[in-house]
């Protein structure tokens, strides 16, 4: 009954032909238009799991409570703090006031807040000890407050001297800030340029990356009509960066990462590449058709009948789907891929039908007499593959699935009705020769006579490989999916590397102050948990010790910052007079010493005088090198002074909107101990946290529940797709052995194909899981049209017609797989990778396993 229904609709396309064609293109045109007005790609990987599942409700609910999913994240760098803080300042400034393109703009850890009472977050021995400095610096702050210069430098530099001459200050003790100032004094009399940090000059520690890094956060305008929605906020911020020259004024770079920023440069990650991979693609493809079909006018009816199917699945995708999403846009390439079988396949039986009568009607009909039950059953079994992924809630590959599944159907369909009627119409010239492989011949012998062999070496290799299975890896940090080599993302994994960021933080919402105390409480107590903090943590412990320590050290040190008056600036000649008394002060401080700090002072007494000896230009540049840190780090160090006792009601509103939404809900923040860039520990991060708070949220949970969706989606598509494409072939071949027949090399396949992903490293992830799947669906297809042949008595199926059109159809969609492995993305390249892997294996055991276990045919009576 198939065959007579798709023979039917064969031949009345072929008698209407212009009309089918006319129809068709209509549709096609009519799909574009529909495609045009309504593409749109969700670049949010976030979207690609289920948001009915419990945990992804949970983050949506954080998301909309604290709108951490259209934000920014500006991270200013520079050489030094002083500088980092200035530029920072300069950028959150200009930018405040744009309200074209920010709601909002935030300093985060910095501002007016933490400058002011920055020395009550440090602990009460710290502050003691800290204040306790201040009578002994206090003359050099004097000296240098009153008279910011070279002279002024200088003279502290004296006074410091005098202490080591009066035996107050050990000499040793000054070769860490001599050897400072004189490698920045050394820097710009080679280079010309240099930096200083007086904060480095007087801490104990060395700095860090996040002591030279500071964040400002935008939440933008975004244009949700435009590809990339926060394309013209991040360009206004790279923009005021360049106006300002912070790379020039204070050797700043301003980076830019956040959901808004990888959302966007995740869209022009996918579409880099895509046009010059696109052409390349379809020249292969076009080189792979004209060797499997010979005619212009075949491949030319091949590629419209193509082309019109793909914009109407496109259209129907969108429709839906309402948008694309980062796996389900590779529908396009698997269509190309998969579709372009069934054209091929009717059109080399075609071709050989037409080697034996001139009949073009006829050979047509006769094409569709042989294909119509493979097809169909090829058609419906890809599709299967593809649709396994519809029930589970792996939504990015479950859309990808319902695109791409409706596509093989519309393949299909087109395959039967607008490809013959283009071949009718386009009335190709018969055919010269046979369309075969006869010179395989001595394979098909071999796989004949050594059946017994190929079969138990095949099935020993496979069987041998299973051990392989335990070190397969899965992947299951969906950051791994993006491309390392863009802006936000390497700036993520840069920032990843501080557990103090907060980039791998764990989040709890809670209702009142009280249970947010009784979650910190708990968590603190997880061995796998660094810090906890909520809104309670920015109420420093131990306020009233800790002011009047800061009150005693303001009354010494107020008058040394606030000096009465400032020293007018001296001329060129007094700094050089200053530089060489200083410079003779180093040497006889030193005399014939060799310990460390004698070397010291030598070192720093050279560079002084070098530095006298030079032009003014050159002095200048050192004295404004050291004076400007000195006036930020003098004006930070008054704000410290000034600090005021501080309440949860005291908190600055930006700070509470962060932790606290207006209805009350707050949230406690957990980060992790160990390596933050390894998955192991995220997982067991997460696992502990979600032990003692089941409700947690944030990205090492979306990690470990991301994963158990996707591995639990994967077994189900797999079930499900082996179960209906058994079903569809005991309905077609009502024989279990037949059936058998077809599974067993397909199975065989794919834990071959898993066993070299072992070997060659290449781990499961999110995206190339898809392809495990797709292997059952895309390789029953190849298996039933040798199956149905052998079942019809065929015999040499190498030699046939069928092998032609088999190999050139791998051979097509093995060229749109690895288009996608070209890609710049990596998710993308993984899936492309996979899925030509497993194509490679599906292929071999469809040209070498298969006709060695079906053996020679057996009558079939039906």
């Amino acid at each position: 009954m198939l065959t007579s229904i798709v023979v039917s609709i064969v031949k009345t396309c072929t008698r209407f032909a212009p009309l089918v064609v006319l129809v068709a293109l209509i549709l096609a045109v009519a799909a574009g238009f529909y495609t045009a007005q309504n593409f749109l790609i969700n670049t949010d990987i976030n979207t690609l799991i289920s948001s009915k599942l419990d945990w992804r409700k949970r983050d949506n609910q954080f998301d909309k409570a604290f709108d951490r999913d259209s934000t920014i994240l500006a991270v200013v760098e520079a050489p030094t703090p002083e500088l980092t803080s200035t530029a920072s300042a300069a950028l959150e400034q200009k930018l405040s006031g744009d309200t074209a393109h920010f709601s909002s703009v935030q300093p985060l850890g910095s501002g007016a807040f933490f400058e002011k009472n920055g020395l009550l977050f440090l602990p009460e021995v710290e502050v003691r000890e800290l204040t306790g400095q201040f009578a002994s610096a206090a003359p050099l702050i004097e000296i240098m407050a009153g008279d910011p210069s070279i002279r002024g430098l200088t003279g502290a530099l004296e006074t410091g001297l005098a202490g080591v001459k009066r035996g107050q200050v050990k000499l040793d003790s000054t070769e860490r800030p001599f050897t400072q100032i004189a490698k920045t004094v050394e820097d710009v009399l080679k280079t010309g340029t240099a930096t200083f940090s007086w904060r480095e000059l007087v801490s104990d520690k060395p700095l860090t990356d996040s002591d030279r890094r500071s964040f400002i956060e935008f939440k933008p305008i975004l244009d949700f009509n435009a590809l990339e929605p926060g394309k013209d906020a991040t360009d206004a911020i790279r923009q005021a960066a360049k106006d300002l020259n912070l790379a020039g004024e204070y050797g700043a770079r301003v980076r830019l990462t956040g959901p808004v920023p990888m959302a966007d440069e995740e869209f022009a990650t996918v579409q880099d590449g895509a046009v010059v991979n696109g052409i390349g693609t379809v020249i292969v493809v076009l080189f792979i058709l004209w060797m499997a079909l010979h005619s212009a006018k075949i491949i030319s009816a091949v590629f419209i009948n193509l082309f019109i199917g793909l914009s109407i699945t496109t259209a129907l995708g969108l429709m839906m789907v309402g948008s694309l999403n980062l796996l389900s846009v590779a529908f396009a390439v698997l269509f190309v891929g998969l579709g372009v079988d069934f054209g091929i396949q009717f059109s080399v039986r075609y071709r050989s039908e037409r080697y034996k009568g001139e009949d073009l009607p006829g050979a047509l009909a006769k094409a569709a007499e042989y294909v119509a039950v493979p097809l169909s059953l090829a058609a419906m079994a890809t599709a299967s593959g593809f649709l396994s992924f519809l029930p589970t809630d792996y939504k990015g590959v479950s859309e990808l699935g319902e695109i791409a599944g409706v596509g093989m159907l519309v393949a299909f369909i087109t395959s039967i009705t607008v490809l013959p009627a283009l071949l009718r119409l386009l009335n190709p010239p018969g055919e010269k020769e046979p369309v075969g492989y006869a010179f395989l011949a001595p394979l098909d012998h071999f796989l004949e006579k050594h059946r017994v062999i190929i079969i138990v070496g095949t099935l020993v290799i496979a069987v041998a490989g299973l051990p392989l299975l335990y070190f397969l890896r899965f992947d299951f940090n969906p950051i791994n999916l993006r491309s390392p080599k863009v802006e936000s993302i390497a700036t993520f994994l840069d920032l990843r590397k501080d557990p103090n960021t907060g980039a791998n933080a764990i989040n709890v919402l809670v209702n009142s102050d009280e249970d947010a105390r009784k979650v910190q409480a708990r968590l603190e107590k997880v061995p796998e948990v660094l810090r906890v903090m909520s809104l309670e943590s920015f109420v420093p412990e131990d306020q009233p010790a800790k002011l009047k320590l800061i009150a005693e050290g303001a009354k010494i040190l107020n008058p040394a910052l606030n000096p009465d008056s400032i020293d007018a600036a001296p001329s060129d000649q007094e700094n050089i007079d200053a530089l060489k008394e200083s410079a003779e002060s180093l040497r006889k401080a030193a005399g014939d010493g060799k310990g460390p700090g004698a070397v010291a002072s030598r070192r720093l007494a050279d560079a002084l005088s070098k530095l006298a000896e030079s032009n003014q230009a050159t002095r200048d540049k050192a004295q404004a090198i050291f004076v400007t840190p000195l006036k930020i780090v003098l004006d930070q160090l008054k704000n410290s002074l000034q600090a005021q006792p501080v309440s949860l009601k005291t908190l600055p509103p930006d700070l509470v909107n962060a932790w606290k939404t207006k209805d009350g809900l707050q949230r406690v923040e957990a980060l992790p101990k160990g390596d933050p860039n390894d998955n192991d520990t995220l997982r067991q991060f997460a696992g502990a946290v979600l032990n003692a708070e089941p409700t947690a949220i944030g990205g090492p949970v979306s990690i470990l529940k991301s994963g158990e969706t996707v591995v639990r989606a994967f077994i189900h598509a797999g079930l499900f797709a082996l179960i209906v494409i058994s079903l569809l072939l005991w309905l077609a071949l009502r024989r279990i052995t037949d059936v058998l027949l077809t599974l067993v090399p397909l199975l065989v396949a794919g834990a071959v194909t898993l066993e070299i992903c072992v070997l060659i490293g290449l781990p499961l992830n999110f995206a190339n899981i898809v392809a495990l799947p797709l292997l059952l669906g895309v390789g029953v297809a190849f298996k039933i049209y040798y199956v149905t042949a052998w079942r019809a008595g065929r015999t040499n199926l190498l030699q046939s017609s069928l092998t032609r059109a088999i190999f050139f159809s791998a051979l097509t969609t093995a060229t749109a797989f690895g288009s996608l492995w070209l890609s710049s993305h990596p998710g993308t390249a993984s899936m492309g990778k996979l899925l030509a892997l497993s194509l490679v294996t599906t292929l071999a055991a469809v040209l070498l396993f298969q006709p060695a276990l079906m053996g020679k045919p057996r009558d079939v009576r039906d």
